[in-house]
């Protein structure tokens, strides 16, 4: 009896030792891949590290450092307040009441052996002094390059005596979603922090600004933590070549909450070089308002799916005007290459210099035509200075309106009802316009007796009858029009 207990206990054991020993083993080759991958990220920062820095810039007060974003459920968050879309960069409140200047801190990184420095506009722009602290602790002055707002990538300069090597870059398109990524920085003034993550996704391009900057961007979404300070620094691969420029993050209260934007390393390139060669971008210039090809536009016009970009408007006697592009056309390719959306298009015209011809692939009633357009130079003060006229058109009448659309039309009821016209999406609840009974959602037919067709046309408008100080709308709801007369004189 007691051998036939010690051999069941001996099979029991001996079972035991046979289902346990794979997991064991399996166990320590998760542990040993995991210790592996950690030494990996550990090399690549001991060798990247080096050639990054913290960079701090004095600006004026007068200069905005955090433009507000539009037309989106989010802010970029001002440090002065508390709402959760943010440039991750520092900026003291307290400053603000002891001085006329306010500081601003965040990363950067070498890139050439000269001392050139890669970083954000929204954090050297127009800054009256800017300074550079090493890893090694040395801080030496650093002199502006140049910068794109457009972008937000700017270049500064060093003494390139006693440098550790640049770093290298890489090839952002190569990048995929779900690929490990490292970011290194000085977030909060932590010195060369060093934060690894993966990529969430690619092509983010809805960041749209108040101030009219970053008309080009197709970030690189990173679940790395990027913080405060963070502004500047590189994104890493694994091979430790930079694929991007740390430039924001969302989260409420300035805190990390798993998603953060870096811009492309390759979008970057064509603007340093530029910066390097002539201090300043040039940029094509094609003349539409697009609006992305949704669904249901798609399914409105006949199209095969919601890609390419829908002209809501020709800007007069610019390039697309003289080619006879026209609104409703819906750009699908540009030199052979597809459009994904309306960003897709800003972004690819935006790569070539004024002056180059390109082929654009234009779906017009359901043909498909091929349009040769000669590019201008994009001027972006220009266009900002009619961004802030438009606003200031806004400020007086107290609506916001926007182009009647396939989708707009969707949106607010006028689906095959309205085909001219300019659709009111906002109403200032203290104006003159909501107190005469305006509300969202009215079409806006004629201003001053003149017909509208699009938001330039009517903010045109708007301008033209402050000088007499009163102006007169024909709107519709969709049912009834009638006439409304608003005082522009108060």
């Amino acid at each position: 009896m007691v051998g036939n207990k010690r051999l069941i206990w001996t099979w029991i054991f001996v079972s035991a030792a046979l289902i346990t020993a794979p997991v064991l083993g399996a166990t320590d080759a998760s542990i040993d891949t995991l210790r592996r991958m950690g030494k990996a990220f550990a090399a690549i920062a001991e060798k990247a590290s080096p050639a990054v820095v913290a960079v701090e810039a004095d600006k004026p007060y007068g200069e905005e450092v955090i433009p507000q974003l539009r037309d989106l459920p989010f802010w970029f968050w001002d440090p002065f307040d508390d709402t959760p879309f943010q440039w991750p960069f520092r900026s003291s409140p307290r400053q603000r009441q002891r001085t006329p200047r306010q500081r601003v801190q965040g990363s950067g990184f070498i890139f050439t052996a000269e001392g050139h420095i890669l970083t954000n506009n929204h954090l050297v722009g127009k800054a009256e002094r800017i300074r550079v602290t090493l890893a090694s602790g040395k801080e030496c002055p650093a002199r502006l390059i140049g910068t794109d707002p457009e972008s937000d990538v700017a270049v500064i300069k060093i003494d390139p005596e006693g440098l550790p090597k640049p770093l290298e870059l890489g090839d952002s398109n190569t990048l995929e979603v779900g690929e490990w990524v490292i970011a290194i920085g000085n977030p909060f003034g932590f010195s060369h922090s060093v934060t690894a993550g993966i990529v969430s996704a690619k092509g983010r391009g809805q960041l749209s600004f108040s101030e009219g900057t970053l008309a080009f961007q197709d970030f690189i979404q990173t679940d790395a933590a990027i913080n405060p300070g963070n502004s500047g620094g590189p994104l890493l691969n694994l091979d430790g070549k930079v694929v991007g420029i740390n430039t924001a993050i969302f989260g409420p209260n300035s805190a990390y909450a798993g998603i953060g934007f870096a811009i492309p390393i390759n979008l970057a390139k064509d603007v340093y070089q530029q910066l390097l060669t002539t201090g300043h971008v040039e940029r094509g210039f094609l003349g539409v308002q697009p609006a992305d090809v949704t669904d249901a536009v798609a399914r409105s016009l006949g199209l095969a799916g919601p890609k390419g970009a829908i002209v809501e408007e020709v800007v007069s006697n610019s390039p697309a005007d003289k080619a006879g592009i026209r609104p409703w056309d819906v750009i699908m390719e540009v030199d052979g290459r597809q459009v994904e959306n309306a960003q897709d298009l800003r972004n690819k015209i935006g790569s070539y210099k004024p002056g180059t011809e390109v082929r654009l692939t234009v779906i017009r009633k359901g043909q498909r035509k091929i349009v040769t357009v000669t590019l201008e130079k994009r001027d972006p003060d220009k266009l900002a200075s009619t961004a802030g006229s438009d606003q200031q058109a806004i400020d007086e009448l107290g609506i916001e309106v926007v182009n009647l659309t396939p989708e707009s039309a969707r949106r607010y009821g006028f689906e095959g009802q309205q085909s001219e016209g300019v659709i009111i999406t906002s109403v200032d609840p203290s104006s003159e316009a909501a107190r005469k009974g305006i509300r969202p959602g009215y079409v806006v037919l004629e201003v001053d007796q003149e017909p509208i067709s699009n938001t330039r046309q009517f903010y045109a408008a708007v301008r033209k009858a402050k000088d007499k100080g009163v102006i007169m709308l024909r709107v519709t709801d969709g049912d009834s029009t009638g006439l409304v007369t608003l005082d522009l004189s108060r």
